[in-house]
């Protein structure tokens, strides 16, 4: 079943009935690269796309497949947007060959028991490639692998947040304090009270405190290696009121005799190649409306002499470089194709 018109690879979206993976339908229609052959879903198979997603009527009649291995071993590519848990069981079943992308936690975790301790009891699935292509040295690892586990959405903010800073050894890696507030689609699409509108419309409310939001893993994991040493993270998270986006706040201890000058440095520096990453000017604030439909990250930091801390703000779209979007962007990697092609890098704001 062929969607779009022909091009170079055919992939596959895995779990198209859902936000983000409706966010990967509309990236790849507009790629020059990529053509989707095969769109997926569970419960929702046999409907049409345009049914579930009337922003994507475009599309045609298109119809959701079943999930299974062999509506997918024909393909270049799959994008897999499956609630966490369930996309080790069906990657487990495709060949060695296959380039997976996979945008839920299956994949992302190192240590077996941060699995057992954040998302339950069970056997974790082996860790694959972490596909965050802005941390050090991880382009050129992205674009020789097979298989990619795309970072969480809060997670993907916090790290850009803070590697820069650890990287350069101006903040300790102790003491990381994140609270970040995220629209409602990262919950998912599955029908539920707190999250409904009567719920959540002019109210915000935080929710998995004390440590037990499931991105904290992946965030410990991934800082400690960019900082060489252990880092330790206070992360609480929000829900506000709003559909898509990410707004971050990550607070550090700077170093003895770090300035604001080299904290504006080292961010510039470190993100100066980077396509999506705006460090931006003084006077400008990070918004959740300037990279809505973007894979873009905006940043900014500002040193608290007071307290010894540096507070960085960091926005990005959740389905955006929190999904989709960085999922589309590792592909590019692993296929040769330029790193933005596809991605749009201007925000759709007001």
């Amino acid at each position: 079943m062929r969607i779009f018109l022909s091009m170079t690879v055919n992939v596959g979206v895995v779990g198209a009935s859902g936000y983000a993976g409706a966010e990967l339908l509309r990236i790849l229609h507009g790629h020059p690269e990529f053509t989707v052959t095969v769109a997926t879903a569970a419960s929702n198979a046999g409907q049409s796309v345009a049914a579930l997603h009337p922003a994507l009527i475009a599309l045609g009649d298109v119809m959701l497949a079943e999930s299974t291995p062999s509506a997918l071993v024909d393909l270049d590519a799959v994008f897999i947007a499956l609630p966490h848990g369930e996309s080790a069981r069906l990657t487990d079943a495709l060949p060695e060959t296959l380039k997976i992308i996979d945008l839920g936690a299956d994949h992302r975790l190192q240590d077996a028991s941060a699995w057992d301790h954040y998302y339950g009891a069970g056997s974790a699935a082996a860790a694959w490639v972490y596909g965050l292509p802005e941390l050090p040295g991880r382009r050129e690892v992205v674009a020789s692998a097979t298989k990619v586990a795309n970072p969480g959405c809060y997670a993907t903010a916090m790290q850009l947040s803070a590697a820069p800073l650890l990287a350069s050894g101006l903040v300790e890696p102790v003491d990381i304090v994140a609270v970040a507030a995220s629209g409602t689609s990262g919950a998912g699409r599955k029908a539920s009270i707190p999250h409904s509108a009567t719920e959540v419309m002019g109210s915000m409310t935080s929710y998995r405190v004390g440590g037990t939001h499931q991105h904290i893993a992946e965030v410990t994991q991934e800082l400690s290696s960019v900082a060489g040493t252990p880092v330790s993270l206070s992360f609480t998270p929000l829900l506000a009121p709003m559909p898509r986006g990410i707004l971050a706040t990550t607070t550090m201890r700077l170093a003895a005799g770090v300035t604001a000058e080299s904290v504006d440095d080292a961010l510039r520096s470190f993100y100066s190649s980077s396509e999506f990453v705006h460090v931006l000017p003084h006077a400008a604030s990070p918004a959740t409306a300037s990279v809505s439909g973007t894979n873009c990250a905006h940043i900014q930091a500002v040193v608290d002499e007071r307290s010894g801390r540096v507070v960085v703000v960091t926005a990005i779209d959740n389905l955006g470089k929190g999904a989709a979007g960085q999922a589309v962007q590792n592909a590019n990697l692993m296929f040769g194709f330029g790193e933005a092609t596809g991605l749009s890098v201007l925000g759709v704001a007001p």
